[in-house]
């Protein structure tokens, strides 16, 4: 089921509110003659659910989020014959999950009590207690664990017993500080309403500054000190992050049965697997794709989704000299092109395919199902192509990214320091310099490349780094603008809008596209390209000059020859 009856059509890519302010809007948009049969796909980004924080990825519930979404505007969608792929979050939930709250608010005796990892139970035995409260892993486990942040992978969080708890916390955490009253510390013995009054001038000086509360300086007052910060844990701090679920419980895999069912029942045919490689954990391994703990996981999700046949995409980002991709594809999954980004930039600014002729050989040679991109909510991999491009060609990628607006994301050790790059936060024209003839000869290659291509939404419009984003809300929003419907229809006028429509609509219904159909490389020249896709009496040729980046697109159906679309 996961590889079977799969279209090859391409896919729209879009957060809810990313075009008009909300699904509905981008329904009626894609009623727009414009997009007659552009795409049989509409990859909705998971702020469709209910959630908070990384822009949909910690999720509260799978409820829909109906200030974004209705089901009407699904049905919409669907009678467009679009199908939808929806994201399926399974390391973790957001700290304002109904869960996670049960958690906190009865703490042992909370019915979810295992459905989240305690940092201290997990690490019993393999490490130092340290003042602060939590275990460090020895240095035989702490030097194998894999972050995706500095700093160990933490939330303190105070139980009704008194105590504070640990848990394990891979991605984002956000603390969020209430100054309290004068009234409220008068709870705490020995404060008089002077003093009360001079300690929250204090506190709200530190917060309103994003200053750290427990480097105040209270002097006189500071024998107050341990009693005003406990009393802000446990009544002013609301907690964010996107805990780790604990797959060694099975309350947690009910869970996972029953979102799977809601998933469906929204019409998805795709569930991507967000972050799959980071649930299963155990002491001594690297606790990003462990094996063989990770497959044993996927296989009990996979049948799950057979059980509803929904097609599962599991999303992972690592080196291709690691190769999990290959297993990916042994174990019958389709997988993305993480790959394909970086090769497609590296191939139009040296004006040279080998490389990435040689990624598409392999995909043809091992029958990969892929779904590729451009631009996608996240930045470009870098750390994916290693052993793809050797490290001084990525590393003069990067540098030349960031010379267009790039901001890099780096991976860090157990010790806080960077150890590797990771992707370079960028929109996708912008990383071309902006210019539309590489670009939309890009856009082509992606038409021609195996699997199905996922068309970003900003990109599609020829959107360019918002550096204003950038600096008020994080790095990975230079490439998120929320498109207005006037900003659109003026965009419908541009011919490097059009043009990539009219691509994308060609590679959408065109016959000689497919899976069961023959992908023929014609390799001239390193600074030429040429891609012909067969199927019967059908073929579409894709011809490119990587210098001049002059292309021309040709087809053949059974009613006539050589017809030249660009």
């Amino acid at each position: 089921i996961q590889k079977r009856n799969l279209p090859h059509g391409a896919m729209f890519n879009a957060y809810p509110d990313s075009c008009g302010g909300s699904l509905a809007a981008i329904a009626t948009m894609l009623e727009k003659s414009e997009f007659n049969d552009v795409f049989s796909f509409f990859y909705v980004l998971p702020s469709m659910f209910k959630s908070d924080l990384d822009r949909g990825f910690s999720i509260i519930s799978y409820d829909l989020n109906e200030d974004l979404v209705t089901l009407e505007d699904l049905k919409k969608i669907h009678e467009r014959n679009i199908s939808l792929k929806l994201d399926f979050v399974l390391n973790h939930l957001s700290a304002q999950s109904p869960e996670f709250q049960d958690l906190l608010k009865n703490g042992d005796d909370s019915k979810f009590a295992d459905c989240f990892i305690d940092w201290n139970k997990f690490w019993n035995g393999k490490g130092r207690l340290c003042p602060e409260g939590y275990i460090i892993p020895d240095d035989e486990f702490l030097n194998k664990l894999f972050m995706r942040k500095s700093g160990l992978p933490i939330l303190k969080i105070p139980f009704p017993d008194g105590t504070y708890r640990f848990y394990w916390n891979t991605f984002y955490q956000q603390i969020i500080i209430k100054a309290p009253k004068t009234d409220d510390l008068l709870s705490i013995d020995g404060i008089s309403a002077n003093d009360a009054e001079s300690i929250v001038t204090l506190l709200k000086e530190a917060i309103d500054g994003n200053q750290s509360i427990y480097n105040i300086q209270f002097g006189q007052l500071a024998r107050f000190k341990n009693s005003i910060i406990n009393l802000l844990e446990r009544k002013f701090f609301s907690y964010l992050g996107q805990m780790d679920l604990n797959a060694e419980s099975d309350i947690v895999w009910k869970f996972y049965e029953k979102t799977l069912s809601k998933l469906k029942h929204y019409g998805a045919k795709i569930v991507r697997l967000d972050a799959f490689a980071y649930l299963h954990k155990e002491a001594g391994f690297s606790n990003f794709f462990n094996e063989p703990g990770t497959w044993n996981y996927l296989e009990r999700i996979r049948q799950m989704a057979d059980r509803d046949r929904i097609i599962l995409l599991p999303e992972i980002h690592s080196k291709h000299e690691e190769k999990i991709h290959v297993q990916l594809a042994e174990k019958g999954y389709p997988f993305y092109d993480f790959f394909f980004p970086g090769l497609v930039i590296n191939a139009l600014e040296e004006k040279n395919s080998t490389y990435l002729l040689k990624w598409i050989n392999e995909i043809i040679e091992k029958k990969y199902t892929t779904v590729n991109m451009l631009g996608c909510h996240d930045g470009i991999p870098v750390l994916d192509i290693k052993g793809l491009l050797d490290d001084d060609a990525i590393a003069g990628m990067i540098e030349m990214l960031i010379r267009r607006g790039g901001k890099v994301k780096d991976l860090y050790g157990a010790d806080g320091k960077k150890i590797s790059y990771y992707q370079v936060n960028i929109a996708f024209f912008s990383a071309l310099n902006e210019d539309c003839r590489k670009f939309l000869l890009a856009r082509a290659i992606q038409m021609f490349m195996p699997g199905i291509p996922q068309i970003w939404y900003l990109d599609l419009f020829a959107g360019t780094n918002d550096y204003e984003a950038d600096e008020k809300i994080g790095h990975k929003d230079i490439n998120r603008t929320n498109l207005t419907i006037q900003t659109i229809e003026e965009s419908l006028k541009k011919r490097i809008v059009l043009d990539q429509l009219k691509l994308i609509k060609f590679r959408n219904t065109f016959p000689a596209f497919g899976f069961d159909s023959k992908l023929l490389i014609e390799n001239t020249s390193s600074d030429k390209l040429k891609l012909t896709w067969i199927k019967s009496e059908y073929s579409a040729t894709l011809t490119a000059d990587l210098d001049s980046c002059v292309f021309t697109v040709t087809y053949t159906d059974d009613k006539s020859e050589d017809v030249v679309l660009f």
